[in-house]
């Protein structure tokens, strides 16, 4: 529920942001900013903001979420409250861009990477369509998708836009003796960046490392994020020997051999995952295939809490190549549901098919046993039956899981299957 109270407050305007679920009750329930260096400060959320400061006044990096951001203004200031020279915003992603009005003073400077005009623009063309997915995923209620729906205008794409200056590849500025270095790092978004500070070697990295394995292809949607994005990303920020990193999720990472061992090995998996889709591909295997396949090894092995490996290929996948399987029946406009009725008709009814799904499901198949009731279901909407069995699957599903949007999903499906019973 800690998820959802959060996640509830955040602009249904704007695309719901990838997070990493290590974070902690305790770490959320921070009532202190934390001091990580002379002048580094961190107010711990879902989103963390961090605060710099110089004897020229102070720089803000990320604002974390339209909620949360009240707190950790007062937290932060409390630490230093000298004047907001500038605002440095990782990327556009709404847990990290919903302070900047709390923020912002009279001459403060809001910096992204350019292309935050079109990610923002992008967020609000389809925002009736992520309010709905993010209603699903994230608990917000039956009426988000609706509140959002009433706020968007159909062929009025243009965002309200925040950054007062924008650049391409790098930027720089020095504020009290201290230099800024920004790059463009795309990974988690193509208006990523990272912040620089060569004085003291820190890097402050955005969502491009937290502690899971990314969210290469979030269930939600979003455009594809490459693979190889994230690596050359990471590959820059390595080149530059930092001895801090400071994630906008999870704690930072300090030291150069360990913040080298943690972001070397996040490069390699993901790499890993991506030459093993595009080595598949070459050999002519299909998706499924390959999402069944491809694991990463021991060494690699950095968790799935948020993204997935298996999610993650299939992004990869269809990132190169889109959804033809070069099964001529996908060219058509019938989904493979539309002849569900016809095939349970032909085994001998949906309480046949109902069977077979809690056969599977004892047997431990409990993908099969969902495609089996959901077949059953397009022959008999209302079968209890079928309900049943469905509701008995999803919540073993929901047992087993230990990644938090799949977990998501699957108690929007619970609450689903629920209401028709």
């Amino acid at each position: 529920m800690l998820l959802t109270t959060l996640v509830c407050l955040f602009s249904f305007a704007q695309e719901i942001p990838d997070n990493p679920v290590t974070l902690t009750r305790e770490g959320l329930d921070r009532t202190e900013a934390v001091q990580i260096t002379d002048h580094i400060f961190r107010a711990v959320g879902f989103g963390n903001t961090f605060l710099v400061t110089t004897s020229e006044g102070n720089v803000v990096i990320d604002t974390s979420s339209a909620n949360v951001a009240p707190l950790h203004v007062k937290l932060l200031k409390a630490k230093s409250a000298a004047p907001v020279k500038y605002i440095i915003l990782t990327h556009g992603h709404g847990d990290h861009t919903g302070g900047v009005a709390l923020w912002k003073e009279a001459g403060t400077q809001v910096i992204a990477q350019k292309n935050i005009v079109e990610f923002l623009n992008y967020q609000t063309r389809l925002a009736g369509f992520f309010a709905e997915r993010n209603a699903a995923q994230f608990a917000l209620g039956p009426n988000a998708p609706a509140r959002a729906r009433a706020g968007a205008n159909p062929g009025n794409y243009a965002a309200r836009q925040i950054a007062t200056i924008t650049f391409d590849d790098h930027y720089e500025f020095t504020l009290g003796g201290i230099k800024f270095e920004l790059y463009s790092t795309p990974g988690e978004t193509p208006d990523h960046l990272t912040v620089w500070i060569p004085q003291w070697r820190a890097a402050f990295t955005g969502d491009n490392y937290y502690g899971s394995f990314p969210n290469i292809y979030t269930l939600r949607g979003t455009r594809p994020r490459p693979a190889l994005d994230y690596v050359n990303s990471l590959d820059k920020v390595l080149a530059l020997n930092p001895d801090l990193i400071l994630p906008s999720h999870g704690n930072p990472v300090q030291g150069e051999a360990n913040v080298k061992r943690v972001l070397t090995r996040y490069r390699d998996a993901i790499l890993y995952v991506h030459d093993a889709v595009v080595k598949g591909m070459n050999q002519g295997k299909d998706v499924y295939t390959l999402m069944n396949e491809i694991k990463l090894p021991a060494e690699l092995d950095i968790g799935e809490a948020y993204g997935k490996i298996s999610w993650s290929v299939r992004g990869i996948y269809d990132g190169y190549a889109g959804y033809f399987d070069l099964n001529p029946a996908e060219m058509y406009n019938l989904p493979p549901s539309g002849i569900y009725a016809d095939l349970v008709k032909l085994a001998g009814g949906p309480e046949v098919v109902v069977k077979l799904a809690g056969l599977r499901m004892s047997e431990g198949k409990l993908d099969e046993s969902l495609r089996l009731t959901d077949a059953a279901l397009a022959a008999d909407p209302a079968n209890r039956g079928a309900l049943e069995q469905k509701l008995k699957t999803l919540e073993e599903l929901r047992k087993q899981c230990k990644n938090s949007n799949e977990r998501g999903w699957l108690d929007y499906a619970i609450n689903e299957t629920k209401k028709k019973m």
